[in-house]
């Protein structure tokens, strides 16, 4: 049976899987997780996965295993029903995942990789005002697009690609980790470096690395992070000041996070990455938070200041950073409003925290950042000294909504 002749179930079942980068042994387990029982061995259902996806069969015991282990209704898996926006969102997936289409034929036109990388900058003011739920979709098509146009495409429109496709990539890795999938972003992440090494741009590898490691950030792994921020730091003699700044950034975060605090060292970092914002001249259109972001290496220094313990000096930093930031970049504007908060929790002044809590939590439904959401459950860890009192409960009630 032809890809064509499937049943749109089956075709369902595939697009799913992979976009979850399941391959049909882990599909397998996660069926039987979510059966809830023993139902042969992981081999045979991974045989049958096959089947059922080539159309052969229908999963007539296994459509509620199935829509349990996607998290999609039974009726929009098998049935007519279209898919919901929210399941669109939660799965990566596009109406392009669903539609087959023959890949590219002929040459690949030289313009192509500027067009890419003319709508990038697009892409990162609609992430700053809107979050990555509504960006996820449309990003994602185009890095697919990209990956099947350098596959197909000659040297050098073939390493432009892939500088696009880098740039492209990072960005899904981000927005996933914003909207609080690691796996995914991880998934990303890896394909940045990939596309990177493949480029031979000793810029991009470097960039990639940085993003690496600002996973490592979320995941919490210090010691990672200062790994793949050293190695992005490798070959300073080639590096343009933007990526020498994001490999030293990264660093001090990373510094920041091991058990032995140093804030010295931090310091002497962000110093470091400091003295070359002003020598930031280069026209790659990717990594430019340090040119977008208003005060940018106090941003990273009052970051780091709330890990190291030093919740004055953050505070400090918080309150002149937070009179410069655009009201338009709410996401941004409210993930360092509940730092901040979190450096006043560990003061204490109870009042501003419930103050910045209460204006804070409205902005998450609307950008659906889960690193936001993250920020604000953290407030009440800093707060226990205070947990009993009129703040404190009134703090907990404004972020019951986020347990």
């Amino acid at each position: 049976m032809t890809r064509q002749q499937r049943p749109p179930w089956a075709m369902r079942l595939q697009a799913q899987r992979e976009a979850r980068h399941w391959n049909k042994c882990e599909m397998a387990r996660q069926l039987i997780r979510a059966a809830g029982h023993d139902h042969g061995s992981v081999e045979s259902l991974a045989r049958q996965i096959r089947d059922w996806e080539r159309g052969k069969h229908f999963p007539r015991d296994w459509t509620i295993a199935y829509a349990t282990a996607f998290g999609i209704p039974k009726d929009e898996l098998f049935g007519t029903a279209k898919p919901k926006c929210r399941d669109i969102l939660e799965t990566g997936l596009t109406t392009i995942d669903l539609i087959p289409y023959p890949p590219h034929q002929g040459p690949v036109a030289p313009e192509l990789v500027m067009y890419f990388l003319e709508q990038l900058p697009g892409h990162y003011r609609a992430d700053m005002w809107l979050g990555p739920r509504h960006l996820i979709p449309t990003v994602t098509t185009q890095a697919k697009l990209i990956k099947e146009l350098a596959h197909a495409a000659d040297t050098p429109v073939r390493r432009g690609l892939l500088g696009a496709g880098v740039a492209y990539a990072a960005l899904l890795g981000w927005l996933y980790q914003d909207a609080g999938d690691l796996n995914r972003s991880g998934f990303w992440r890896a394909l940045t470096l990939d596309m990177a090494h493949r480029s031979q741009d000793p810029q991009l590898i470097s960039y990639a690395l940085t993003n690496k490691a600002m996973l490592a950030i979320d995941v919490g792994e210090g010691r990672t992070v200062v790994d793949y921020a050293e190695a992005a730091s490798n070959d300073k003699g080639k590096l343009c000041p933007k990526v020498r700044i994001l490999a030293l950034v990264h660093q001090a975060h990373g510094n920041s996070m091991l058990p032995v605090k140093n804030k010295d060292l931090v310091d002497r970092l962000l110093d470091q990455a400091a003295e070359l914002v002003d020598q930031v001249d280069d026209e790659h259109p990717w990594g430019n938070a340090c040119r977008r972001t208003p005060g940018y290496i106090d941003v990273q220094r009052a970051t780091a200041y709330l890990r190291l313990g030093a919740y004055r000096e953050a505070v400090a930093l918080w309150d002149r950073i937070l009179g410069t930031v655009p009201e338009a970049a709410r996401r941004d504007n409210g993930v360092f409003w509940a730092r901040q908060a979190g450096a006043l929790a560990s003061i204490p002044e109870p009042e501003r925290v419930v103050q910045i809590a209460s204006a804070t939590a409205a902005i998450v439904e609307g950008t659906g950042s889960a690193r936001l959401r993250q920020e604000l459950r953290a407030i009440p860890r800093r707060a226990t000294a205070w947990a009993g009192t009129a703040p404190g409960r009134e703090l907990d009630e404004i972020l019951s909504q986020f347990v």
